[in-house]
């Protein structure tokens, strides 16, 4: 059987984003910290980290080795921490995430809404984005123009964009009616669905992620608001 794993409960706060390591103990000294409901008032007490539930300056926190989240993107933000015309999205977010190191998986632009994943988790950063993994993004789009069919077998058979010879595909893309879109890409170029959308000879009017892999947008998710991904979400988002 696999012992559970201990760690200084100095050195767990720490990991979730509660501060530096001195920050952390002076909260334990200061009796603002229960583990699993109970008062503790020494940093170096071993803990289980398994179903571990703190409670921080009041605050209830679920530990997590590292962060897995899905964010429904509201417009006007920007996907950075050095914001240019717009707040940052991290601004929505708990400190404690942005102490640890979240950091988008891929950016949506500051006028797209929807799905955005963050992780302090490097490999599953790059799984996700990498064409190579076949992970398809599901966009939702409103056009300016009335859609043609032959924009759409366009989009399916590649378009060239202005800074990159190689053609880039939708793995799917299907006319909901004569404004509206649903195209699926794996790639994660520089604005690609707009310049896709002109390449084809439309303009996107407004655009919405609405899926990664086989997950969707919880519909019960409202913009600005964030959640925890299940290992059950994660299987999710490797599928095809």
């Amino acid at each position: 059987m696999k012992s559970p794993k201990l760690l200084p409960l100095e050195k767990i706060l720490f990991s979730q984003g509660f501060g530096t390591r001195r920050h952390c103990a002076n909260l334990v000294f200061a009796e603002l910290v229960k583990v699993n409901g109970d008062l503790i008032d020494d940093p170096d007490a071993i803990i289980p980290v398994e179903n571990l539930s703190l409670e921080v300056e009041g605050v209830e926190w679920i530990y997590h080795e590292k962060a897995y989240i899905a964010f429904h993107k509201p417009p006007n933000y920007e996907c950075s921490h050095k914001t240019k015309h717009h707040p940052s999205i991290y601004n929505l977010l708990p400190m404690p995430f942005v102490e640890r190191g979240v950091q988008c998986v891929g950016r949506l632009d500051q006028d797209t809404t929807g799905l955005i994943l963050l992780s302090d988790d490097g490999q599953f950063i790059h799984q996700m984005t990498t064409p190579k993994k076949n992970i398809g993004k599901v966009y939702w789009i409103q056009t300016a123009e009335p859609i043609q069919d032959h924009q759409i077998e366009h989009l399916i058979n590649g378009v060239v964009l202005d800074d990159d010879p190689k053609p880039c595909y939708a793995t799917f893309c299907e006319k909901k009616d004569d404004h509206q879109l649903e195209m699926t890409i794996v790639e994660g170029r520089y604005h690609q669905v707009k310049r896709m959308l002109v390449a084809a000879g439309n303009q996107v009017q407004s655009l919405h992620r609405h899926a990664i892999g086989n997950y969707s947008l919880p519909h019960d998710l409202i913009e600005g608001q964030w959640r925890w991904l299940n290992q059950q979400d994660i299987n999710n988002l490797y599928s095809r």
